[in-house]
């Protein structure tokens, strides 16, 4: 999720950050693509569910949420249709303004709820202290003058340690994300890649950076946990430009389990463009395959102060679903079923983002019109589709 376009939609001013890098939207990779020796990410389930991440600090401001009238807690209500994961995301260091209050005592405390439900757990490590995104990944202030070799290590360490206070809580992670939305590299600018950074050094220096957060996953887990990795970038309905990355990926030797992608139709392209890239990447890669972020929208209406990320213009939609609760339903349903129809079923899951964000009085919502329940916490029709 574009940090730029929340932080614009809730009205926080200009916002000094740069657009993806040119020369990796549509860039066939000069990279020679390297099969894997072996299938090692077969076997997990279809996970189904959410990026609940804020779910806490909106049930704090007053924040309820209710199925067929009755106010029950959210993860409850999702898990009865039929949501099997949970996803949090989690800052090194965040300023507690506004949504940017994920640390990780915050992070333990609803990773553990999640857990206790009975549910899978997607950890989204950022390793920035505010939202990373194709605009965004900015070290955190405690890393910014480190040297690559001690940034290496710093990204080890912090990896294990967050893997190990969870594994203390009773809340491993099933699937930890090494960066969110990395497609222009991560921890800007020493791992960041495409424009005028597409070197061999700093590919090398990206890869250098992934290997140490997928080891410090291996290490804190332990030979026994089948905790899975997993790298994430927003090309859903981009064949060219998820070949470009995960070539250069593999030509790095950069060990891992998962294929992590974000789509949004106003942003991504059509059902059919992220149809093709799902299949051209299953059969290219020989790894499993989650969408971990998407979201569509149920209503044109916007309810707080704050604006909505997408605003309702129907030429933006790339998909042919109206805004309204069943045009968002038949939008979720049609997704799963073109996830399930992935090659060598390599298709494992959909996670809606911020299903939850329903407007308080101290924090409003931009994804109001777009969240799995409505702004008095009514859930939506859509979230029926995730028992399909």
């Amino acid at each position: 999720m574009n940090r730029r376009e929340i932080l614009k939609a809730m009205g926080a001013g200009a916002v000094a950050i740069g657009l993806p890098p040119a020369g990796y939207a549509h860039a066939e990779s000069t990279a020679q693509a390297r099969a894997p020796a072996k299938d090692s990410t077969g076997g997990i389930p279809l996970l189904k569910g959410g990026d609940v991440s804020l779910l806490a600090k909106i049930e704090d401001l007053g924040g309820v949420y209710r199925d067929g009238g009755k106010a029950e807690d959210a993860l409850a209500i999702l898990k009865r249709h039929g949501a099997g994961a949970m996803r949090l995301r989690l800052f090194h260091t965040p300023d507690g303004k506004g949504p940017v209050c994920n640390d990780l005592p915050y992070t333990l405390k609803l990773a553990r709820r999640i857990k206790a439900a009975g549910l899978a757990l997607v950890l989204d490590l950022h390793y920035s202290d505010t939202w990373a995104d194709p605009g965004h990944q900015a070290k955190p202030r405690a890393w910014k003058d480190l040297a690559p070799d001690r940034l290496e290590a710093a990204v080890f360490e912090y990896t294990r340690d967050v893997v190990a206070a969870h594994n203390r809580v009773g809340a491993l992670p099933d699937v930890v994300q090494i960066g969110n939305e990395i497609t222009p590299g991560m921890l800007w600018d020493t791992g960041r890649v495409g424009g005028k950074f597409e070197t061999p050094a700093q590919w090398r220096q990206l890869a250098a950076l992934l290997r140490s957060g997928v080891r410090g996953v291996r290490e804190a887990a332990g030979p026994g946990d089948a905790v899975r990795t997993l790298i994430h970038i927003d090309r859903g309905g981009d064949e060219g430009a998820t070949r470009w990355f995960f070539d250069h990926l593999a030509a790095e030797q950069v060990e891992f389990d998962l294929i992590g992608q974000s789509y949004y139709p106003w942003w991504h392209g059509s059902l059919d463009d992220l149809r093709a890239n799902l299949a051209a990447t299953a059969r290219r890669y020989k790894k499993d395959i989650i969408v971990v972020e998407t979201g569509y929208p149920w209503t044109t209406k916007n309810f707080d102060e704050a604006g909505n990320v997408f605003d309702g213009n129907p030429a933006k939609l790339k998909a042919p679903y109206p805004q309204t609760p069943e045009g968002q339903k038949a939008f979720l349903s049609q997704l799963l079923a073109i996830v399930r129809q992935t090659p060598d079923g390599r298709g494992k899951g959909v996670l809606w983002w911020a299903p939850e964000w329903i407007p308080t009085k101290n924090l409003p919502s931009p994804w109001e019109n777009i969240a799995l329940f409505d702004p008095e916490g009514n859930a939506l029709p859509a979230i029926a589709a995730l028992a399909e």
